[in-house]
């Protein structure tokens, strides 16, 4: 296994690492830079697209381009111009904000809702799906700070966190209906230090996500069992994908500041000098899926 840092732009806040099987490049957000990056391993060229709020979420759109999550609300991204186009706005001030979301095998985009009070956060949030036609329903509540949606490889199991709490929760998910039932805790990553962020499921149904604070990615067998850690250079790790042309190798986002805003360096001294920086992880010896896209 060896674990590589990009040359690529760094982060306040990198998150939501999305692969492009099209382009073949990876697409990744600087959420309070207010960023969309896109790095071609390939040839090591980068591009940057600016937003004109807070960027949460990024997932790909069958039409082309991208579907996003501003603090504005839903908005979809032409990728080559950066032009935007609301789709769902929240109102100001917001009941909740948008946060990290993933499109299920019949191209609807599920996304999480956090607590818009971050000072005193509460269950304010949820998850909310947003189907083809362009409707937006909301399937759950009671969330602080929404993160990790995936699911098993058969679509049957939905993982979803609330990082406030440690824990990811499975669903039962009727893919049909794009329904989810029976929310029951499924890991708490208390014991490994850190908080679950981004998350992925791997093509053999090990559940990988990272941990932020602690510098660890963890891989959870779909019994909740610890299957591996890897630890990382970086304490704030906060997303991972499975990415390059045989989606084996695992790219991961961190982040250069704490949940108030602190400087990863007031904690430690040289560890996180690549704070916000992005990594591959290679010869890990799993493979990813592709994430499906957006049907609308």
């Amino acid at each position: 296994m060896k674990i590589t840092r990009l040359d690529a732009p760094r982060c306040v806040g990198g998150e939501n690492p999305m692969w492009d099987p099209a382009r073949q490049v990876l697409h990744y957000i600087d959420n309070t830079g207010r960023k969309v990056h896109t790095f071609d391993p390939a040839s090591g060229v980068s591009r940057t697209l600016e937003m004109p709020a807070v960027i949460t979420t990024l997932v790909l759109r069958e039409r082309g381009g991208a579907v996003v999550t501003l603090r504005s609300g839903i908005h979809f991204l032409d990728l080559d111009t950066g032009a935007l186009e609301l789709v769902h706005p929240l109102s100001d001030p917001p009941p909740h904000v948008f946060n990290d979301g993933k499109v299920d095998g019949r191209g609807r985009f599920v996304i999480g809702a956090s607590t818009a009070n971050f000072a005193n956060p509460g269950p304010e949030g949820g998850l909310f799906r947003l189907d083809p036609d362009l409707r937006l329903t909301q399937l759950d509540s009671g969330i602080h700070f929404s993160n990790s949606p995936c699911w098993s490889p058969d679509w049957a199991t939905f993982y979803f966190s609330d990082s406030w709490i440690s824990t990811t929760y499975a669903y039962d998910y009727d893919l049909e209906t794009g329904a989810v039932s029976r929310r029951r805790p499924f890991v708490n990553t208390s014991d490994l230090g850190g908080l679950p962020d981004g998350a992925t499921v791997d093509a053999d149904g090990l559940y990988w996500v990272a941990l932020f604070r602690a510098g660890k990615i963890a891989a959870y067998r779909a019994d909740g069992r610890l299957e591996r850690v890897i630890e990382m250079p970086v304490k704030h790790v906060s997303s991972v994908a499975f990415g390059g042309p045989k989606l084996d190798q695992l790219y991961v986002t961190t982040i250069a500041h704490d949940v108030a805003g602190e400087a990863q360096g007031a904690h430690s001294s040289g560890v996180d000098d690549q704070a916000g920086s992005l990594f591959v992880i290679e010869d890990i010896g799993v493979r990813g899926r592709q994430e499906p896209s957006f049907a609308g």
